[in-house]
Protein backbone atom coordinates (compact mmCIF):
# COMPACT_ATOMS: atom_id res chain seq x y z
CA UNK A 1 0.00 0.00 0.00
CA UNK A 2 1.50 3.97 -0.84
CA UNK A 3 1.93 6.18 1.93
CA UNK A 4 -0.17 9.02 1.96
CA UNK A 5 0.54 12.64 1.83
CA UNK A 6 -1.67 13.89 4.90
CA UNK A 7 -1.75 11.59 8.00
CA UNK A 8 -4.02 12.70 10.71
CA UNK A 9 -4.66 11.83 13.54
CA UNK A 10 -8.25 13.37 15.55
CA UNK A 11 -8.32 13.14 18.95
CA UNK A 12 -11.80 12.39 20.53
CA UNK A 13 -13.94 11.75 23.70
CA UNK A 14 -16.15 9.35 22.68
CA UNK A 15 -19.23 10.31 20.93
CA UNK A 16 -19.56 13.76 22.32
CA UNK A 17 -21.26 16.19 19.80
CA UNK A 18 -17.93 18.07 19.07
CA UNK A 19 -16.15 14.70 18.66
CA UNK A 20 -18.82 13.52 15.96
CA UNK A 21 -18.87 16.70 14.26
CA UNK A 22 -14.95 16.99 14.08
CA UNK A 23 -15.16 13.43 12.44
CA UNK A 24 -17.62 14.52 9.90
CA UNK A 25 -15.95 17.90 9.42
CA UNK A 26 -12.93 16.51 9.07
CA UNK A 27 -13.71 13.58 6.24
CA UNK A 28 -15.64 16.53 4.29
CA UNK A 29 -12.82 18.35 4.11
CA UNK A 30 -10.25 15.60 3.41
CA UNK A 31 -12.83 14.29 0.37
CA UNK A 32 -13.04 17.86 -0.90
CA UNK A 33 -9.09 18.79 -0.76
CA UNK A 34 -6.98 15.60 -0.67
CA UNK A 35 -8.86 13.12 -2.17
CA UNK A 36 -7.05 9.39 -2.29
CA UNK A 37 -4.44 11.42 -0.54
CA UNK A 38 -5.18 11.48 3.80
CA UNK A 39 -5.61 8.89 6.16
CA UNK A 40 -7.36 9.41 9.39
CA UNK A 41 -7.09 8.12 12.68
CA UNK A 42 -9.31 8.85 15.25
CA UNK A 43 -8.10 8.07 18.82
CA UNK A 44 -10.85 7.82 21.38
CA UNK A 45 -9.16 9.25 24.84
CA UNK A 46 -11.90 7.51 26.82
CA UNK A 47 -10.00 3.83 25.75
CA UNK A 48 -6.66 5.24 25.23
CA UNK A 49 -6.13 7.70 27.72
CA UNK A 50 -2.13 7.79 28.10
CA UNK A 51 -1.95 9.11 24.67
CA UNK A 52 -3.30 12.33 25.72
CA UNK A 53 -0.61 12.87 27.77
CA UNK A 54 2.34 10.95 25.01
CA UNK A 55 1.08 13.15 22.30
CA UNK A 56 0.40 16.53 24.32
CA UNK A 57 -3.12 16.92 24.05
CA UNK A 58 -4.51 19.31 26.35
CA UNK A 59 -8.31 19.79 24.64
CA UNK A 60 -10.63 17.70 22.68
CA UNK A 61 -11.34 17.16 19.90
CA UNK A 62 -7.99 18.03 18.58
CA UNK A 63 -6.29 17.40 14.83
CA UNK A 64 -2.81 16.51 14.52
CA UNK A 65 -0.82 16.51 11.49
CA UNK A 66 1.93 14.23 11.08
CA UNK A 67 4.17 15.59 7.97
CA UNK A 68 7.13 17.87 8.58
CA UNK A 69 7.82 19.86 10.71
CA UNK A 70 6.46 22.04 12.77
CA UNK A 71 3.74 19.72 14.00
CA UNK A 72 0.42 21.13 13.73
CA UNK A 73 -2.75 21.35 16.24
CA UNK A 74 -6.31 22.03 15.49
CA UNK A 75 -8.59 22.30 18.19
CA UNK A 76 -12.48 22.36 18.55
CA UNK A 77 -15.11 20.85 16.30
CA UNK A 78 -13.34 21.86 13.02
CA UNK A 79 -16.35 23.97 12.24
CA UNK A 80 -14.51 26.69 10.61
CA UNK A 81 -13.30 25.02 7.27
CA UNK A 82 -10.94 28.66 6.63
CA UNK A 83 -9.15 27.84 9.64
CA UNK A 84 -8.72 23.63 9.68
CA UNK A 85 -7.88 24.76 5.93
CA UNK A 86 -5.10 27.60 6.85
CA UNK A 87 -4.15 25.40 9.99
CA UNK A 88 -3.10 22.51 8.09
CA UNK A 89 -1.53 24.44 4.73
CA UNK A 90 -4.14 22.37 2.70
CA UNK A 91 -4.81 25.45 0.34
CA UNK A 92 -0.99 25.55 -0.93
CA UNK A 93 -1.39 21.29 -1.63
CA UNK A 94 -4.43 21.67 -3.16
CA UNK A 95 -2.18 24.45 -5.67
CA UNK A 96 0.34 21.42 -5.72
CA UNK A 97 -2.71 18.75 -7.09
Amino acid sequence: MEAKEWELKLYTAGKSVKSVTAIANLNRYCEKYLVDKYVIEVIDLLVQPHLAALDQIFAIPTLTRKMASPIRHIIGDLSNEQMVMTGLDIHSAKNQL
